[in-house]
């Protein structure tokens, strides 16, 4: 078992911060996502897995406010929620942090993390102090390392810049973390430094649902798996529970082991 994943709550107790309920969705005919349930617990990292295709994105885009399911039911800490788009889901407590990271390179953290939000003083000019100081306080919570609060996002690593990504989310009161493929195209370095932040983002009560295609990351960032194929769900199961070659026999031949949940979509 890794280090970050023994930072989980012992057991899942009390009400989930999400649950999708028979989620269900077609684009032209095809069923992108057919009648999925997953749930997120505070504190708990849960990674989604599956080839291109599985339907694991859509389904998340679904949470994100980016599409709107067809049929099935989404709770946010135990009160069923409309998501009909961003701003729904935003409100709810719910950043998604893509791939790209959507930030402007050409300016700097505090920039970043209050872009289209900005505060303003008395007189209608940028108030530059109170963003860089509020910058400050949640990277300081974050990645008490990071000093480049001067210097365009374009000029910090990898790293860093998941850092002032996850800031932004973080700093608008974020409960539930959707990251896709955060370690893509990192370094080992650099991919730890993510493991700590999504561990001190744990330690705060935040749930994530971790996208990622490698199986590696997942075992070392997450306490359970839910693994998709063809638009339905294989099966869920903890990490602890099921080995890396089970994993893949989920994500390759829809066969669910025996420490796993099955779901409507698996072979047994």
């Amino acid at each position: 078992m890794n280090s970050l994943a023994t930072t989980a709550p012992a057991a899942r107790t009390g009400t989930p911060l999400v649950e999708m309920r028979d989620i269900a969705i077609s684009f032209g005919g095809i069923r992108a996502v057919d009648n999925v349930s997953v749930d997120l617990y505070p504190g708990e990292v849960v990674g989604l897995l599956g080839h291109n295709g599985a339907g694991k994105s859509t389904l998340i885009k679904i949470l994100a406010g980016a599409y709107r399911q067809d049929s099935g039911e989404i709770r946010i800490g135990g009160q069923k929620a409309e998501i009909a788009n961003p701003r729904d889901a935003k409100r709810l407590g719910i950043e998604t942090i893509y791939q790209t990271l959507a930030l402007a390179d050409n300016v700097d953290a505090a920039a970043n993390l209050f872009l289209g939000r900005e505060l303003m003083t008395p007189w209608g000019t940028l108030d530059d102090v109170a963003m860089e100081a509020a910058t400050r306080e949640v990277m300081g919570r974050l990645n008490p390392n990071f000093r480049k609060f001067k210097e365009p996002v374009r000029g910090l690593s990898g790293g860093q810049r998941q850092s002032v990504a996850i800031a932004r989310a973080i700093h608008f009161n974020a409960k539930i973390l959707i990251m896709d493929e955060p370690t893509a195209a990192l370094g080992p370095q650099e991919t730890a430094q993510v493991g700590e932040l999504i561990k001190q983002l744990k330690a705060e009560g935040i749930g994530i649902f971790l996208i990622s295609h490698d199986i590696h990351d997942v075992f070392d960032l997450a306490d359970r798996v839910s693994v998709m194929k063809n638009g339905k769900l294989v099966g869920s199961a903890r990490t602890s529970d099921v080995t890396k070659d089970e994993v893949l026999g989920m994500i390759i031949l829809g066969k669910c082991p025996p420490g796993a949940t099955p779901g409507p979509g698996a072979s047994l």
